[in-house]
């Protein structure tokens, strides 16, 4: 019986991850190849040949070479501008302007479906992740950055700009004083949720004296009992959760669900949601805060859940 292949890749700064699933969401195959930054025309190729390798590879040898070409989707930095078609906002900057969605479609000779990577992420959770069966979801992730995404009944929600759930360069809500007017952020402004959120905005917040820490080890300093990590960290949950009840007050997900290297503070899920109790418009929040399940994995499988409808 011919299978319905559906091919992700997560095209990163770094390295491009590829993997194949079967109908039901099965691992068929899974490829990794360096990314060759810097250089579009190489990039281009590069996903496109882990593409057709997936496909190979996932093909069981009793099928017929008349087989349905299998589907194709592409998390990426950045988004294509639905006003003129080339990538914009990415951090991968030679991507930036060029066509990368067609070019890659006229490569494979199929329409391929790209989305940015922190869509695909919280798709893949919202599919058959933690968040499985809600409604809607907003997926988070907080590493490096801070990058969001939106799925209603099992669809990404990109909006007429392509930026929906773009909630790390909006300001902190309710700023303290000393919190306004913030860091500078790449983005031109300061005081953006991202710079205070991300891992190298909370690792610097810490580190006033100079001395270099990175989140990793005030977390665990924190544990181990000292008072000015531990008040530190406190405060971060205090940030993500006015951060997020903002959050929840425009969209009101049913889940929100956590990726990123700042997801694994386990803390996190119970205390932040105790914070943001008092924050939220509304006399009671159900909305759920919930880790990522497949981790790093999250975004590749959701970059080919893009074609799941």
């Amino acid at each position: 019986m011919t299978r319905a292949i559906r091919v992700g890749l997560d095209l990163g700064g770094t390295k491009i991850e590829g993997i194949a699933l079967d109908r039901d969401g099965s691992e068929l195959a899974r490829r990794r190849v360096p990314t060759p930054r810097g250089d579009y025309a190489a990039t281009v190729e590069a996903v496109a040949r882990l593409a057709e390798e997936l496909e190979h590879a996932s093909r069981s040898s009793g099928e017929s070479s008349g087989s349905p070409a299998a589907t194709v989707g592409v998390g990426m930095p950045g988004v294509i501008s639905p006003a003129t078609g080339l990538v914009k906002n990415a951090n991968s900057t030679w991507l930036i302007g060029h066509p990368f969605a067609a070019d890659l479609s006229a490569r494979l000779g199929r329409e391929v479906r790209c989305a940015n990577d922190a869509n695909c992420f919280a798709l893949s959770e919202a599919v058959d992740g933690a968040a499985a069966g809600a409604r809607t979801v907003f997926g988070v992730i907080v590493g490096t950055g801070t990058g969001g995404g939106i799925v209603v009944d099992g669809r990404v929600l990109t909006g007429p700009n392509a930026i929906a759930g773009e909630w790390g360069h909006n300001p902190m809500p309710w700023p303290f004083e000393d919190e306004w007017p913030g860091p500078d952020c790449y983005c031109g402004r300061t005081g953006c949720i991202e710079t205070f959120l991300s891992g190298p905005g909370f690792a610097r917040g810490f580190a006033r004296d100079g001395t270099s820490i990175d989140a990793i080890e005030i977390v665990a300093r924190a544990a181990a009992g000292d008072p000015s990590a531990e008040a530190w960290v406190r405060r971060y949950e205090e940030r993500m959760a006015r951060a997020l009840a903002s959050v929840i007050n425009v969209l009101d997900p049913d889940v929100i669900v956590l990726g990123g290297g700042m997801s694994n503070i386990d803390r996190l899920y119970t205390n932040v949601p105790a914070f943001w109790s008092g924050l939220v418009f509304s006399d009671t929040v159900t909305t759920r805060f919930v880790k990522a399940v497949h981790g790093d994995s999250s975004g590749v499988r959701g970059a080919a859940w893009l074609w799941s409808t």
